[in-house]
């Protein structure tokens, strides 16, 4: 990394803790949801004061690579194996911020869908039948998880596409000022007729209709960037 004085900075100490974990977590082979040392522990493991090994831990929780567990200790979090993280501090969004969030969607899962449809999954397609069902009895009973479960569904048809990278850059803006979205869909939005073009989406992509879908995705989110352009700003 070079500064503005164009020097080189040097990693900070926690900087290089905290890469020293992710390298310690790999060369144990855990995974998500495992316990690793106590703070202690691995202080006197790395050769520094407890206060500096819990500021790299900390680092590494931020980003959701470690979970900390009061009264349990330290576990290696769902992020460990992504390559693509999402900012667990973005400020609140602007109708304009909404809008180029989902242009840039309606750049990226139109081709996603196209990909689902050729690659087909079939235990993604499961998830994702089961997700539309989810949705159709949030809808019937007027849950208000029926926002959370249509995000979840655009998701799903990114993991039968097969890529874990296109899942985690969707990932990465889907639930990006996701309650933003939530609440200008919840004013601005018809789920029915939302539930319907999902159904549809579903349908395209399980009978292997590349082209219907990537189309119907368009479409589908090219509505959703002028139900954020109507609300009031």
């Amino acid at each position: 990394m070079t500064t503005e004085s164009g020097h080189v900075a040097r990693p900070t100490l926690s900087g290089s803790l905290a890469d020293a974990v992710i390298q310690l977590i790999g060369d144990e082979g855990l995974v998500a949801g495992q316990r690793i040392g106590p703070q202690r522990d691995l202080a006197a493991r790395f050769g520094v004061a407890v206060p500096t090994m819990r500021e790299a831990l900390r680092r590494l929780e931020g980003l959701g690579i470690l979970s900390f567990r009061h009264g349990s200790g330290i576990y290696v979090g769902e992020n460990y194996h992504r390559s693509v993280l999402p900012n667990a501090v973005a400020p609140p969004a602007d109708r304009d911020r909404l809008v180029t969030l989902v242009q840039a969607r309606a750049v990226i899962e139109p081709a996603i869908a196209r990909q689902a449809a050729v690659v087909r999954d079939p235990d993604a397609l499961v998830r994702l039948a089961g997700l539309l069902a989810e949705a159709r009895e949030c809808l019937e009973s007027g849950s208000d998880r029926l926002w959370r479960v249509n995000v979840d569904l655009h998701r799903a048809i990114a993991d039968v596409a097969g890529n874990r990278i296109l899942s985690e850059v969707l990932d990465v803006i889907l639930l990006l000022h996701a309650e933003d979205q939530r609440r200008i869909l919840a004013l601005h939005g018809d789920p029915e007729a939302d539930y319907e073009e999902h159904a549809e989406l579903v349908r395209l992509v399980t009978e292997g209709r590349a082209e219907a879908a990537a189309d119907l995705m368009h479409a589908h989110l090219t509505e959703v960037v002028g139900a954020i352009e109507a609300a009031a700003p």
